[in-house]
């Protein structure tokens, strides 16, 4: 089956599963998943089937398929976590039927990669695979700082380490005082979405070389794909820092699941003296406080501002399944 009569004939039933799903992200969704494919990988096979356990169904089998590999359906260059939707309480009967599933495809590795540190399939998976036959291993791949969101500001601030605070009070002072400065969220209605997009993709490419390079044609392409699709549910926010009306800061935010998660940033270097790029984020912590959300999640990479501004470390696996020969 196609991936797109699998979007038409699934997509309900993939939306009314994720909710029930241990580890559930926005990377995780249908949409996001077609989104990715139809950009990157349309000339390769898909292999997706709801897995049913005791007459029911436990999660769905979103598997990638170029000649002989198995994998998610997704790039770790863009998807911070990867995962099998899966029905939480009935992990083992899952993966018990997707392993009898997965024997009736022709495959030599599944390699499955940015696994989240609390997911079921790190804790159950590895065991049944080897039981079944398989050679199976699991290694660190990076992390994923986070923050468990308080009630309001104030008491953000106060969990901050002393000279974190006091630097980040000092730095928002000093940059509440320049001229016409505003943090906004950008309207991202049809009309507007791509010169919004050029606007971030300018910034992000001014704030470090390997962003730069980043920004091929397709990812930016796949950038817009992203932003068009989500931000009909809300789901993609835009924010920007303005400095007498020039545009000096940017980050984008993906709003799910009650949690914000930072996908990607950039600044204008040359207002690297007033703390732009993490003053923008610190203000979309506060946004996030103010609007109820229960965590903030900095995603891939541990680059410093992050600690500074609160983050603890979540680990991400990459897990790799071979056929004995």
């Amino acid at each position: 089956m196609s991936f797109p009569n699998v979007k038409s004939e699934y997509e309900e039933e993939w939306k009314s599963i994720l909710p029930k799903c241990s580890i559930n992200t926005i990377f995780m969704t249908l949409e996001w998943q077609y989104t990715w494919w139809e950009r990157f990988a349309s000339d390769c096979d898909v292999i997706i089937h709801p897995i049913v356990s005791d007459g029911k169904v436990a999660g769905i089998m979103p598997l990638l398929q170029k000649e002989r590999v198995l994998s998610f359906i997704g790039s770790s260059d863009v998807f911070d976590y990867m995962d099998f939707p899966v029905v939480k309480g009935v992990e083992k009967g899952f993966f018990q039927a997707l392993l009898e599933r997965i024997q009736t495809i022709e495959w030599g590795d599944i390699v499955l990669e940015s696994i989240p540190e609390n997911s079921p399939t790190l804790s159950v998976l590895p065991d049944m695979a080897k039981e079944a036959g398989y050679t199976v291993s699991v290694s660190e791949s990076d992390v994923t700082p986070f923050l468990e969101l308080p009630l309001d500001w104030d008491d953000y601030m106060s969990r901050l380490r002393k000279k974190d605070r006091h630097e980040l009070r000092r730095k928002l002072r000093r940059l509440e005082t320049q001229e016409e400065f505003r943090q906004y969220e950008a309207d991202l209605s049809p009309n507007n979405i791509q010169s919004e997009m050029d606007d971030f993709f300018t910034l992000m490419s001014k704030s470090a070389s390997r962003k730069e390079e980043f920004l091929t044609v397709e990812n930016k392409g796949f950038f817009v794909d992203i932003a068009t699709t989500l931000s009909k549910n809300d789901q993609f926010r835009l924010f920007f820092m303005e400095i007498a009306s020039k545009k000096v800061a940017t980050c984008i935010c993906f709003d799910y699941n009650n949690n914000i998660f930072l996908y990607n940033s950039g600044y204008d270097p040359e207002l690297s003296s007033l703390s732009v790029g993490l003053l923008n984020k610190a203000l979309t912590i506060k946004t996030a406080i103010s609007e109820g959300r229960s965590e903030y999640n900095f995603l891939r990479g541990t680059e410093r501002y992050k600690y500074h501004l609160g983050a603890e470390d979540r680990k991400v696996f990459d897990m790799i399944i071979k056929r004995k020969q």
